[in-house]
């Protein structure tokens, strides 16, 4: 299996003491809601925490394939966000918010008595780690963005085009269901059983690929169960959009979903694709842009 980013890994990692023991940990935040997470890899290093998708996606799916190959060079940390995984759902939705799903990397760094973190997200947990970053430079060695998403509202125009290019005769409904400034809602042009077809084949075009994963995320207990993503989306994460750039002071490396969109680098001009199988690049190699300096670093906004 390759995984592009192993490199870049290997030359952010400086000497570190051992932070927490190898295996299952919970620790409890200062809101009261219980995390789990696991530590897995080589004893020493910067502790790389994957901060997964969904939202409320969990880590399982990163374990079980991406996972194995990175913890022979690298010290893993695999967090089950708030509403997600193994961690505590609480029903109440106070206690889901970006900001929140931020401090809870704060309370990890701590357990793991780790000065700095390598921050590894993927799709919607792109804003998380962004805003981490961009909150606590001096606690961020690197951050890696997979299937990276920190505009929004371009992903959701991305989706309106794919729409109309592969369904025109439900673009109309899309349109019109669409809220004031946005060009439309592509969740709406779908009936249930179509709009799960059309979302799996949107970041699944390897159809292997995507049973593989569908099936890590149904596993019972871990699945996702709305829990968080609710309440992010009531509060208006499709809104989101990163625009604090210049506070990404480490090195950054970024990749978009090649089956999704293929888009220019704002600060360095190159244009990098590959075909691949869609947003889970720990499967397949995605387009990719990586840096060691803020001032090159390829945020795909």
């Amino acid at each position: 299996m390759r995984l592009f980013f192993v490199p870049f890994l290997l030359a952010l990692i400086a000497s570190a003491p051992p932070g927490a023991t190898t295996g299952e940990h919970r620790v409890r935040t200062d809101d009261g809601v219980e995390l789990w997470y696991r530590v897995a890899g080589i004893e020493r290093g910067t502790p790389v925490l994957f901060v997964h998708g969904g939202p409320g996606e969990g880590s399982q799916a990163m374990q079980a394939l991406g996972g194995p190959a990175l913890e022979r060079h690298v010290r893993m940390v695999y967090l089950d966000q708030r509403g997600s995984g193994q961690s505590e759902r609480p029903k109440d939705s106070k206690y889901y918010s970006l900001k929140l799903l931020e401090s809870d990397i704060e309370v990890i760094r701590r357990e793991l008595g780790a000065n700095k973190l390598i921050l590894l997200a993927h799709s919607a947990g792109t804003p998380i780690a962004l805003d981490f970053a961009a909150d606590h430079p001096e606690q961020v060695a690197g951050v890696i963005l997979t299937g990276a998403v920190p505009d929004l509202p371009g992903a959701m125009d991305a989706l309106c085009d794919r729409v109309r290019a592969l369904h025109p005769e439900l673009y109309a409904k899309a349109v019109a269901a669409a809220d004031a400034g946005r060009r439309c809602d592509p969740f709406a042009a779908f009936a249930d059983d179509q709009r799960q077809h059309f979302f799996d084949r949107n970041m699944f075009p390897n159809a292997a690929v995507r049973e593989r994963v569908n099936w890590l995320d149904h596993i019972p207990g871990v699945a996702n169960s709305g829990a968080l993503g609710g309440p992010l989306f009531n509060q208006g994460l499709l809104n989101y959009r990163f625009t604090r750039a210049e506070r990404i002071t480490m090195p950054l490396c970024s990749s978009r979903a090649a089956a999704t969109s293929k888009r220019r680098s704002r600060r360095s001009g190159r244009l990098r694709k590959r075909s691949g199988t869609g947003a889970y690049w720990f499967i397949r190699t995605p387009a990719i842009s990586c840096s060691r300096t803020s001032q090159s670093a390829s945020l795909p906004m």
